[in-house]
């Protein structure tokens, strides 16, 4: 039995959106980038879900290199919030009015 690649893009749809509510509601600058980590990985799955329904296994290719993307910018992004949490000590995004050190 297999599952149709509607109900994949369907997933990937509704965490897309969950990201970008996510994004939104919460304030500290890890719940923010947590959002932005799930919104990369709905369109990697909205990727397989094209590649499975067209039977196009360039995709999948496509998707590894978003997922490196995704690692490079995870790396970067918790340096930058940890240079942020030095200066500041803190990682709420209502302290951070100013981008003087």
């Amino acid at each position: 039995m297999t599952v149709p690649a509607s109900y994949f893009f369907i997933l990937s749809i509704v965490l897309f959106v969950l990201g970008i509510v996510a994004f939104f509601v919460k304030r500290d600058l890890i719940s923010q980038f947590m959002a932005v980590e799930v919104m990369l990985n709905s369109a990697n799955l909205a990727f397989l879900a094209l590649a499975k329904a067209a039977a196009f296994a360039d995709a999948q290719a496509v998707v590894f290199f978003i997922i490196t993307v995704a690692a490079a910018e995870a790396s970067i992004g918790l340096a930058i919030v940890l240079l942020i949490f030095r200066r500041k000590k803190s990682i709420r995004t209502a302290d951070l009015d100013s981008m003087k050190g």
